[in-house]
């Protein structure tokens, strides 16, 4: 199959790019929402735009989720938007005309350059941006006091090369991010918006597709633990991780211990020899997986966007969702200054979920 299949003499009313399956997800959240509110045709004038990472766990999740997609009756452009030196230019270049067309464009993470590089070109009238997990909370944080737009875990450092030579883009995507008389800006989100920025549209994203398309779930007795990425971003050390998955695991019996799409394989292999867990590799975002099912009646996490998102697509059903705050002592020397008042914000914020003390590592 072409990666361009279904596109061809198709001028999109909306555009949407996502670089990960969570995004991808929320962007049919988004589209649901709005047939639902009789706003938009299902599937009418929506074409998909998938920036494909290189790692292959992504890849296959963001393949699944295509196909679900084009299920909706989606139009999905699939760009192999890394694969060499020229493959950004070829993304760019092949996307103008449809950038320049597009009444709204949708994207799932405002941070990526990717993104920001994309906004410079497309003269759209109606800007959406939808969940990229917890990141979402930073990015309305950020535009709201009028900040230049950095990821929350690289937050305090100083900026290297390429960050000052990208600053001209950020700029510039940063301004077409804030509403004005020209532009409408909507942010689609499960995540707690403490302070909307002034004329900005906030709509809630309460899984809606999710529960209507999957489930209900068939509930075990045991318990299931969540994988994080905090080692990958070089935010908790990885033996202090691997010391409070185990007492995790002891103390409320889990079992099976769902790996985060960028977590490593000599982690993730250390964690089923030291733990016992089983590790499982997803093929779809959790909150499809769970809602599928099987899945356990507690599930065990870190702070990290499930434990804002699971409670929503397990609504009506007896699953528990417990979260492990982060003790400072795990946060690496490197670990941005502000990285565990974030990850408290994330539990603190989080609704219908069990809160659990940072564990004390055997």
């Amino acid at each position: 199959m072409s990666p361009h299949a279904g596109t061809a003499g198709l001028t999109p009313h909306t555009l949407a790019f996502v670089e990960s399956p969570v995004q991808l997800l929320n962007v049919l959240e988004w589209a649901h929402l709005r047939a639902l509110r009789a706003e938009e045709a299902p599937g009418g004038g929506l074409t998909l735009v998938v920036l494909s990472p290189t790692d292959p766990m992504t890849r296959g999740q963001l393949r699944r989720m295509a196909d679900l997609a084009r299920d909706e009756g989606h139009t999905v452009r699939w760009e192999e938007a890394r694969g060499g030196p020229s493959a950004p230019f070829q993304t760019i270049g092949g996307l103008t005309r449809l950038l320049r067309r597009a009444d709204r464009i949708v994207m799932g993470d405002p941070f990526s350059r990717y993104v920001q590089l994309l906004l410079t070109i497309t003269k759209a009238r109606e800007l959406v941006v939808v969940d990229d997990g917890t990141a979402t909370m930073e990015f309305v944080a950020q535009l709201a006091s009028g900040e230049r737009l950095v990821r929350w875990h690289r937050k305090g450092g100083r900026p290297g090369p390429r960050d000052l030579i990208f600053a001209p883009v950020s700029s510039s995507a940063r301004r077409r991010l804030t509403p004005s008389a020209r532009r409408k800006v909507e942010i689609f989100s499960s995540m707690p918006i403490e302070t909307t920025p002034e004329g900005v549209t906030i709509t809630a994203n309460e899984f809606a597709w999710t529960r209507a398309t999957f489930g209900p779930p068939r509930i075990t007795k045991g318990a299931d633990m969540v994988g994080t990425s905090l080692v990958e971003t070089g935010v908790v050390d990885v033996d202090r991780y691997l010391e409070a998955v185990a007492a995790l695991a002891k103390t409320h019996g889990a079992t099976r211990y769902f790996a985060h799409r960028r977590e490593s394989t000599e982690k993730l292999h250390r964690l089923a020899v030291e733990t016992g867990l089983e590790i499982v590799r997803p093929d779809l975002p959790l909150e499809l997986i769970a809602r599928r099912g099987p899945i356990g009646r507690t599930i065990l996490s870190f702070p990290s966007t499930v434990v804002h998102t699971l409670p929503l697509a397990l609504v009506g059903t007896e699953v528990r969702v417990a979260v492990c705050d982060i003790d400072p002592a795990w946060l690496t020397e490197n670990a941005s200054p502000r990285a565990q008042g974030f990850l408290s914000g994330v539990t603190g914020t989080a609704r219908d979920v069990h809160r659990l003390s940072a564990v004390t590592a055997a």
